[in-house]
């Protein structure tokens, strides 16, 4: 069923910190550094701790960093370790759901004869003795490894790397990723750096440990073995270089002017050596549209591909209207090359979305991770590796707060078979001479149908009144709650249906034997005969 996907109720933005002195970088990577160690030692402290964690202990080791810090440090501090914890600990929970499908898969090929295909709901052997032998000693080795993991599950226990597994990795392979010692050791304590602050209300423009002034200026509170390096009361530092926020400017600016909680961290890039600001802050939930009243101005159908967007508009009754669009992408290079591209092909859809005066954008509900494993799909290597350029996450993530934006609501329908049921029905009707219409662009229209609740399939044609029946073959469809609608028609002994006879009961339920070559339905007087309405429901 369709349904209405909710706003986020979080929002950011990001912006340049410029002009910034010798003395103020310095002080920044001071800051950072010094923080960022107390971090480190508290995530090693709570992820040691297993399931032994109450109120008291978090207080004890907040008093612990206050010492260090301040209050208000030790909180985000705190909280960020609380944060990542629980985000290892999904992520710990994804990888042995990973491993515990992967395992069971193996089991069932090795279990079937060499050579077994396999079917749409299992797959079938392996083709060798050799393959055969392979899998096996991976199986062993993917059961070690869960084990493994299932201890860490089961005590509580979450490995984490500040700064990155992938980047301390690197660490031993300079080469190879055509870094020098320098700029990896930049990279790194950037990463492991910490410059977050949460917000709070009440406060002076809605933080007091990292404060940002409507003019622009920014001062931080130094912690206290850094206090020396303040050049203002009360242990600030204020930096030479000031920010303005483009984006949401306006809805910040109001924020901070009434005092209401602002989180902002500060981050460097050692890439382009620049330093940026984010500030960040929640809103109300809003409540979701009815999905009656969000497809009452129709629907724009969004298929997504590993490089590009496919979209159909369709009006409130399912009708394709006007010409299918692509938005193209190149998820091909850097993250934020690809973060970029994907970024500019949502904005142009929404843009496209807004001028066709619809309500609602459908994409399919998609999640291909477990249809990324070599073990499903076998050597289909290249298949595997589209599955994975799609970006089912990023553009989930980004496509709603962009939609309401806009406007915009976002309906997520099931993905099952619209690329095949699209193609039957939509794309050999709507191609033209002046149309090119692929097998995405009809996979489109077949999203956009379902979310408005109507079934994939067209409307069938009435016949013209110079046919036996004179008045005109039926053309009423099933309701859309109706199960089965999109089946074949049932065989009834004794009842015509359509054009078949009396008769062989195979025949019944296939709809084009009338349009087979050599048939003997062509040549029969009994073509098209009316057969009653309830044949149909």
């Amino acid at each position: 069923m369709p349904f209405v996907v909710r706003e986020a109720t979080g929002c950011a933005i990001r912006t340049r910190l410029k002009a910034l002195t010798a003395l103020d970088v310095e002080v920044l990577r001071q800051v950072g550094a010094h923080l960022g160690s107390l971090a480190s030692r508290d995530l090693r402290v709570y992820a040691e701790a297993g399931f032994e964690r109450s109120s008291a202990s978090w207080a004890v080791r907040k008093q612990a960093l206050t010492v260090a810090c301040s209050s208000r440090w030790a909180g985000a501090i705190t909280k960020a370790t609380h944060d990542q914890y629980a985000l290892a600990r999904r992520a710990q929970a994804a990888h042995l759901h990973q491993l515990e499908t992967t395992i069971n898969t193996i089991r069932l090929r090795l279990a079937q004869p060499l050579g077994a295909k396999g079917t749409k709901r299992a797959p079938g052997g392996y083709r060798s003795a050799r393959e055969w032998r392979a899998k096996a000693q991976r199986l062993r080795a993917l059961e070690a490894r869960h084990a493994e993991v299932r201890a860490d599950r089961e005590a509580g226990r979450v490995r984490v790397v500040r700064g990155g597994k992938r980047l301390a990795t690197t660490r031993h392979h300079l080469a190879e990723a055509g870094l020098t010692e320098g700029e990896w050791r930049a990279r790194w304590e950037a990463a492991r750096a910490f410059l977050s602050a949460d917000g709070e209300s009440g406060k002076r423009f809605g933080n007091e440990t990292i404060r940002v002034a409507p003019g622009g200026e920014v001062s931080v509170k130094l912690p206290r073995p850094l206090e020396h390096l303040a050049n203002a009361p009360h242990g600030r530092y204020v930096l030479t270089g000031r920010v303005a926020f483009a984006h949401r400017g306006e809805e910040w600016a109001d924020r901070i002017e009434a005092n209401r909680a602002v989180a902002y961290e500060v981050r460097h890039e050692p890439v382009r050596d620049r330093w940026y600001v984010t500030a960040s802050w929640k809103r109300p939930a809003v409540q979701a549209v009815p999905l009656e009243a969000a497809c009452a101005r129709g629907v724009i159908g969004v298929d997504m591909n590993a490089d590009h967007l496919a979209a159909y508009a369709l009006d409130a009754h399912g009708n394709p209207v006007g010409e299918p669009r692509r938005f193209a992408y190149d998820l091909t290079g850097t993250a934020t090359h690809r973060d970029a591209q994907l970024r500019h092909a949502l904005t142009r859809l929404m843009h496209w979305a807004v001028r066709e005066g619809v309500g609602v954008v459908a994409i399919e509900d998609l999640d291909f991770t477990d249809s990324t494993t070599r073990e499903k799909h076998g050597r289909r290597k290249k298949f595997r590796q589209t599955i994975s350029g799609i970006p089912t996450g990023r553009l989930k993530a980004r496509i709603v707060n962009m939609a309401a934006e806009c406007g915009l609501t976002i309906v997520a329908v099931e993905p099952a078979y619209t690329s095949r049921w699209g193609a039957q029905h939509w794309q050999k009707p709507l191609t033209t001479d002046h149309r090119a219409m692929t097998r995405h662009d009809a996979a489109a229209i077949a999203i956009g149908r379902r979310a408005l609740g109507h079934p994939v399939r067209r409307r069938t044609a009435t016949p013209p009144r110079d046919r036996s029946d004179r008045a005109g073959h039926r053309a009423a469809q099933t309701e859309p709650g109706t199960r089965e609608r999109e089946e074949t028609r049932p065989s009834i002994p004794g009842q015509r249906t359509r054009s078949v006879p009396p008769g062989p009961e195979a025949k019944a339920g296939d709809q084009h034997a009338q349009h087979r070559s050599g048939h003997a339905a062509e040549h029969q007087p009994w073509a098209w005969t009316q057969d009653s309405l309830p044949l149909s429901l």
